[in-house]
């Protein structure tokens, strides 16, 4: 049984961060990414609005330079994935996807959130070549371009009057023949001029060549089937926090995100953190989960160090 003196669980930007700093308090981090090294982030192209890049930074040189970081400074990164946890008592005990244990005296939980999509394999296909789940990472890509956005909840509701500031036309896919977003948001939809909603409609595929994403075919629900051209394709249907594997031991809202204590990092387990996506239902942002894998590491230590 390995004993950890603090175990980080996953490798995007609120892990890695965590990583950083945690090593530079003496901390001795071990993190393990798990299945997706570098995070959600990874399944763009060119990142914009993380500071401190003139230019933009390509997402996956972004990743590969934070984890280069914690990794000079002593962090301990490894491949693998934790899949099962005991949080009941201190030491905290883990089981790796190779059979492995540990033993560890804190927890950074940093899995994240998954977007939720359509399964469409074209979908698949386009992703980060004109597919995305995040308007405000990817939108500034398709000024003046049209685009399209999946949902009829605030979120898409959002999304879509968010993209409609830059781009030329922004179609919104309901499946329904009403929104499910407040009024507020239905009424921000009908007063923006360039949005038009496609009531009824389900996507059936994703068009494009190997340039990216060039259209979309869609089946009304009176049977028929058109396409319409479009440059960008946003799923707004919401996000799935991967917090399962923590459920049974630390408190979670309703849609399943580790509840946190204030502004701080701290669960309802003692010597249990989270940080990033997995707590963050509302801003999902690379630079946000950063911020808050920095307090993760400086809430860990104050503990580790009985503060």
């Amino acid at each position: 049984m390995e004993k950890v003196r603090l175990l980080i669980i996953g490798g995007g930007p609120a892990g890695y961060t965590a990583a950083i700093y945690a090593s530079r308090a003496a901390l001795s981090p071990v993190l393990y990414e798990g299945m997706e090294p570098g995070g959600q982030l990874t399944t763009t192209t060119v990142v914009e609005n993380y500071p401190g890049f003139t230019d933009g930074v390509d997402a996956n040189q972004l990743m590969d330079a934070m984890r280069g970081q914690a990794a000079r400074l002593g962090a301990d990164i490894r491949r693998g994935t934790v899949v099962k946890a005991d949080l009941s008592a201190r030491p905290f005990r883990l089981t790796l996807d190779d059979g492995g244990e540990l033993e560890a005296e804190a927890v950074i939980i940093a899995t994240g959130a998954a977007a939720k999509y359509l399964g469409l394999p074209s979908e698949r296909k386009f992703r980060g070549m004109g597919v995305s789940a995040c308007a405000t990472c990817d939108g500034f890509f398709y000024r003046k371009k049209d685009v399209a956005v999946v949902g009829g909840g605030d979120t898409a509701c959002e999304e879509a009057t968010y993209l409609a500031g830059l781009c030329r036309k922004v179609y919104m896919i309901v499946r329904r023949d009403v929104l499910r977003a407040s009024k507020a948001m239905q009424q921000r939809v009908a007063d923006t001029p360039n949005i038009e909603v496609l009531w009824n409609c389900n996507t059936q595929e994703v068009l494009g060549d190997e340039f990216g994403v060039t259209g979309a075919r869609l089946l009304r629900k009176d049977g028929t089937v058109f396409d319409i051209d479009i440059d960008g394709f946003f799923l707004a249907i919401g996000h799935h926090p991967n917090s399962d594997l923590f459920k049974d031991w630390v408190e979670t809202d309703a849609l399943g995100y580790i509840v946190t204590d204030g502004k701080s990092s701290r669960t309802s387990v003692e010597g249990v953190f989270a940080a990033g996506d997995v707590q963050d239902p509302t801003y999902r942002q690379a630079v946000n989960a950063a911020a808050s894998g920095c307090r993760a590491a400086l809430d860990a230590e104050k503990f580790l160090l009985g503060l």
